[in-house]
């Protein structure tokens, strides 16, 4: 048999050989690093025969595939572990992942301690280094096999596979598991672990389900990268948002409110003040005009829309369809609210593009096992559009809305730090969605050729578009790796004929216009929540809620303070004085942990001679500068959103 590798080079076999076995004729030092291997495209387990032609890959760690098979395997040490220390424990589930793997274990939780212990245990199976044998059992033979060694679990994986179906296990000394596999050929593969965390998980993630104890850990083939990745983690503790949101007193969440509602206070306000009214102003000139629409509405404005029976689940209700004359419900969204804004008055193909633009508060029933911080919530507000167009204008009108995005990422320093999925729709499951075939997949092919003209990188995702058109989803992850949709522009080619929404086209008649919804920069509490993670609360000077504190080195300058907090006031420069009876080293150290930008040091000859000695984050001692020229130069710092380099330790 023809074996063709990864390099184009082929090897010749007169029997059937193991991929393993390839590997080490290949190279001794390539089957000590083989994690897995990949034939014709397929991932599989390194004990896999190949008996026919061809194109095999070995997998190593460097190869995700390759990754998720030693970290998988890992998986199997904490889980024989646990079975060790802990012999009553069941045995859930416990897949690779992408920072590590994790195993969930119907037992009580463990603290860092049992960790420790559980972590200890795990590297001494690895010195066993017992041997990972893959064998084969009839399904009710699985069952039984599994119900005899107490696992009901695993039982009920295996009673949920087809009556026909051939179940493997992989068994590595006494323990054996549920498993397809792939695996390292033995433990003693595995170099560097750490077990992360303890915490709750539902079994199979439902909350209808027990509550078992889930196992994070990680592995990897170096202790240096191990080491890396642990700083890393470090760094995470640092900037995620609801951990230091709450620390900078930019937010927090109260019980008795409820989850998903937080409570946004004066700092963070002070930032989303800042961040709505330029995006409003940069709106503005590009054409958009605003409206404000109520936050509820009667449930007949949704049926219209087609949200009642499409995301119904979604809204919160308010009233009883069975009992009630009127039903209303807090709205999800405002595109139904301003289409009637539109139909208020007759427009003429030359009104069109219409560009509306909102501030919009709404309201979404997530399911309560999704809140987060400011990145999940139930109520939200949104920097909101929806376009009205001719359908000749639709491509142009499309890229404009590309561009406001764009610029908005660019301008907070974001732009490097996203990715652009075109979502589509599922054309197995056409029940879910409004329109025909033709429409779909013409307006699906019109947002391709967009984002191809505009040299624009995406992926594209069946499944991910509104019930009514496709959209361009910018995405973002979080400090945890867990990926949101932080700005979205949809193409909408249906809604307008269900509110009979028409223009006069040049020839008198009727005409559909078709419809933009998008965001220029999504919502305000999940962009807070972003931006917090990605400057760890170090927030470029003309979004920071404080940007200079004023700091006299005694009370004899207070007067003087007071006389440059008032000129920076009448700059627009946000600023306090520290009156304090503290030393000026004491100050200073307040204020850096305060994470404001400028602090203004004054005393007696800054009092005489009309100047601030003036400390960065950026540059740290910038020494002393006439007042004025210090306004000028924040001031410019400001207008422009400039986002300076921090250059010296913090």
């Amino acid at each position: 048999m023809k074996i063709t590798l990864k390099d184009g080079s082929e090897k010749l076999y007169d029997n059937a050989m193991s991929v393993i076995d390839i590997a080490k004729d290949i190279s001794e030092g390539l089957a000590r690093m083989a994690c897995a291997g990949e034939i014709n495209g397929k991932v599989v387990d390194l004990r896999t025969v190949v008996s026919e032609d061809c194109q095999l890959n070995i997998l190593t760690f460097n190869d995700e595939a390759g990754k998720a098979a030693y970290r998988h395997t890992t998986s199997h040490v904490l889980a024989e572990a646990v079975k060790r220390l802990y012999p009553n424990a069941k045995l859930a589930i416990g897949p690779s992942i992408d920072t590590g793997f994790y195993y969930d274990f119907d037992i009580e939780s463990f603290d860092r301690a049992a960790l420790d212990e559980l972590e200890k245990e795990m590297k001494k199976i690895i010195k066993e280094g017992a041997e990972l044998e893959r064998f084969t059992l009839p399904r009710e033979e699985a069952m039984k096999f599994m119900e005899d060694r107490g696992e009901p679990y695993k039982v009920e994986l295996i009673r949920d596979l087809p009556e026909d179906s051939v179940i493997s296990f992989y068994r590595q000394g006494e323990f054996v598991d549920l498993c397809a596999g792939p695996h390292l050929m033995s433990t003693k593969g595995i170099k560097a672990i750490k077990l992360i965390s303890s915490s709750g998980a539902y079994w199979r993630g439902s909350e209808k389900n027990k509550m078992l104890t889930r196992v994070y850990g990680t592995a990897f083939t170096k202790n240096a990268d191990l080491d890396e990745y642990l700083a890393h983690l470090e760094d995470i503790k640092k900037r995620d948002h609801n951990k230091l949101g709450r620390e900078m007193e930019l937010f927090t969440t109260v019980d008795v409110i409820g989850q998903g509602l937080p409570l946004i206070m004066p700092n963070g306000v002070k930032i989303i003040q800042t961040l709505q009214r330029w995006i409003e102003d940069e709106e503005e000139k590009r054409g958009y005009i605003r409206t404000k629409t109520p936050l509820l509405a009667k449930s007949d404005l949704y049926k219209i829309s087609g949200h009642w029976d499409h995301y119904k689940d979604g809204m919160f209700v308010l009233g009883d369809e069975d009992k009630d004359k009127e039903v209303f419900a807090l709205r999800p969204m405002t595109c139904p609210f301003q289409y009637y804004v539109y139909k208020a008055s007759q427009k003429s193909y030359r009104d069109l593009p219409l560009r509306y633009g909102e501030t919009s508060t709404l309201f979404r029933n997530e399911d309560s096992g999704e809140m987060h911080g400011l990145t999940r919530v139930r109520q939200f507000t949104i920097s909101e559009g929806h376009l009205i167009v001719r359908p000749d204008q639709m491509d142009e009108e499309f890229k404009g809305c590309l561009d406001l995005a764009r610029y908005c990422l660019k301008t907070l320093g974001l732009e490097d730090d996203v990715t652009y999925r075109l979502s589509k729709w599922d054309p197995t499951n056409k029940e879910k969605y409004i329109g025909t075939e033709e429409i779909w997949e013409e307006t699906q092919g019109r947002i391709r050729n967009v984002l191809t003209e505009l040299n624009i990188p995406f992926t594209e995702a069946d499944g991910e578009a509104a019930f009514y058109g496709p959209k361009v989803d910018i995405q973002a992850k979080n400090v945890y790796g867990k990926e949101d949709t932080m700005i979205t522009i949809q193409w909408d080619a249906i809604i307008a004929e269900q509110f009979d929404m028409y223009y006069i086209d040049q020839n008198g008649d009727k005409v559909r216009p078709y419809i933009i919804h998008r965001t220029s920069m999504g919502c305000y509490e999940r962009t807070l929540a972003w931006l917090i993670e990605k400057y760890a609360g170090l927030f470029p000077t003309w979004l920071c809620p404080e940007q200079v504190r004023v700091l006299p080195i005694s009370e004899k300058y207070h007067d003087y303070a007071k006389k440059i907090e008032s000129e920076l006031k009448d700059n627009g420069i946000r600023s306090s004085v520290d009156e304090r009876a503290e030393k000026i080293g004491y100050k200073i150290r307040e204020a850096r942990l305060d994470r404001v930008p400028y602090l203004l040091v004054i005393g007696q000859k800054e009092e005489e001679e009309g100047l601030v000695s003036v400390r960065s984050r950026y540059l740290g001692d910038e020494g002393q500068k006439p007042l004025d020229t210090f306004i000028d130069d924040i001031c410019k710092e400001i207008r422009t959103k400039e986002i300076k380099k921090i250059e010296v330790e913090q």
